[in-house]
């Protein structure tokens, strides 16, 4: 009985899997760009797949990555240079990496790396 409910395979829960799956292992991705030249498929399309199969846009999955490798690399690192962890994320200078970090977090990085020390 339950054979007969399953679901049809969706391509584009797929595509939406392998691609989220892409930026969760590959740390070198920062861009919504470089996901777009990747798999071959439009700017649009990759945000209607997202919005429908994920539920928030590939920039805000690519960001969340990034700022849980700033939070993986401030508890390993005894002394860090924000402006270069800002432009290894794919940040355009510290004070973006800072406003979205607080956003999550609540503090700044150098808050959350004091108190974590």
């Amino acid at each position: 009985m339950l054979r007969d409910r399953r679901p049809i395979p969706d391509d584009a829960v797929e595509l939406a899997s392998r691609i989220a799956e892409r930026i969760a292992t590959d740390r070198e991705i920062t861009r919504v760009d470089q996901v777009v030249r990747e798999f071959e498929i439009s700017v649009r399309k990759l945000q209607r797949l997202f919005s429908e199969y994920v539920g928030v846009s590939p920039k805000w999955v690519i960001q969340r990555y990034r700022l849980h490798e700033a939070v993986e690399r401030m508890a390993f690192a005894s002394m860090i240079d924000w402006a270069d962890m800002a432009l290894d994320l794919g940040y355009a200078d510290q004070a973006h990496l800072i406003r979205d970090f607080k956003k999550l977090v609540g503090q700044s990085p150098a808050e959350y790396a004091r108190a974590r020390s």
